[in-house]
C-alpha cells in the first residue's frame, strides 16, 4: 500500500512535465523544463533543461510508461536534450544551436576539434543574446559513426587520413547525423522563426526541408590550433562548410 501511495505521489509531481510528440508511428516523450543552473565561464547562468526519449510505444498514459523505463536499460543508450534560455517561446527573436555530442572534445576538450569551444560559445552567445536553445543531440557522435567507430577514424587519421577519408575508410558515409527528432522537439517549443548558429549549410537544409521558419544564420568559429587547421580546412574543402574567414590560425 505505502509502494503504491509512493508511486502515485512520484507521478503526480511527473505527469504535468511529461508530453508525446508524435513522430510517424513512434513517440517522442519530452521532459522538463527543469531549472538547471550551469557555471559558464565563472558565472552561474540559469537555464531550463529539457530531455527527450525515442520510444515505440505512442500513449499519452504516461504513468504506464514510466513504469516500464526501469526495465529499459536506458542507461545502455544516450538520449538528446536542450538547454533553454530566455522567454524561447514567446521573443521574436531566438538564437539556437543543434550541437552534436563529441566526447573528446565536450568532456576531455580535445583540441583535435573545435567541438568543445563551439559547445561553450554556442551557451555564452545564446545567452548574451537574450533568448535561445542549445540542442544537445547525444545520436551524432563522430558525424553518426559512433564513439568506437571514432576511435578507429583517429587511429587512421594518425596515419594520414583526413577525417572524410577515414569515415568513408571505415565503411561510412561522411556524416549521416540525422535532425528530424530535434525539429520536432524545437516546433514542441516554439513557433517563431529562429537564427541557427553553425558553419554546416547540411544543418540549414535539413532544419528547413522539416518546415522550421529560419530567420538566418550565424557563423561560429574559433579555437584554432595546429592540432585542428587540418580538421577545420577539411570541413571546408570536402564537407561544405561555410568559410566565414574563421579558419585562420591566430596571429
Amino acid at each position: 500500500m505505502e509502494q503504491m501511495k509512493l508511486e502515485s505521489k512520484v507521478f503526480s509531481i511527473l505527469k504535468d512535465k511529461i508530453q508525446l510528440i508524435k513522430a510517424n508511428e513512434r513517440a517522442i516523450y519530452l521532459v522538463g523544463p527543469i531549472q538547471l543552473p550551469v557555471n559558464l565561464y565563472g558565472e552561474t547562468i540559469v537555464f531550463q533543461w529539457y530531455c527527450w526519449l525515442n520510444y515505440d510505444e505512442v500513449t499519452e498514459d504516461y504513468e504506464k510508461i514510466i513504469d516500464k523505463l526501469s526495465s529499459s536499460n536506458l542507461a545502455e543508450y544516450q538520449q538528446s536534450s536542450v538547454l533553454v534560455y530566455g522567454d524561447f517561446e514567446e521573443d521574436d527573436d531566438a538564437l539556437i544551436r543543434m550541437h552534436s555530442i563529441c566526447h573528446t572534445g565536450d568532456i576531455f576538450g580535445s583540441k583535435r576539434c573545435d567541438c568543445g569551444f563551439q559547445l561553450k560559445q554556442s551557451m555564452k552567445r545564446i545567452t548574451e543574446h537574450g533568448t535561445g536553445a542549445l540542442f544537445y543531440l547525444a545520436n551524432h557522435e563522430g558525424r553518426g559513426i559512433g564513439l568506437f567507430s571514432k576511435a578507429m577514424a583517429y587511429v587512421l587519421q594518425e596515419n594520414g587520413y583526413d577525417t572524410v577519408q577515414a569515415n568513408e575508410a571505415l565503411g561510412y558515409v561522411d556524416d549521416s547525423r540525422n535532425y528530424d527528432d530535434a525539429a520536432l522537439v524545437l516546433k514542441t517549443l516554439r513557433s517563431k522563426p529562429v537564427t541557427l548558429l553553425t558553419n554546416n549549410p547540411k544543418k540549414l537544409k535539413a532544419l528547413e526541408n522539416s518546415g522550421l521558419h529560419l530567420s538566418g544564420r550565424t557563423p561560429l568559429w574559433g579555437d584554432v590550433s595546429e592540432y585542428n587547421e587540418k580538421y577545420l580546412q577539411t570541413k571546408i574543402t570536402k564537407s561544405g562548410h561555410i568559410d566565414d574567414g574563421g579558419t585562420c590560425p591566430n596571429d
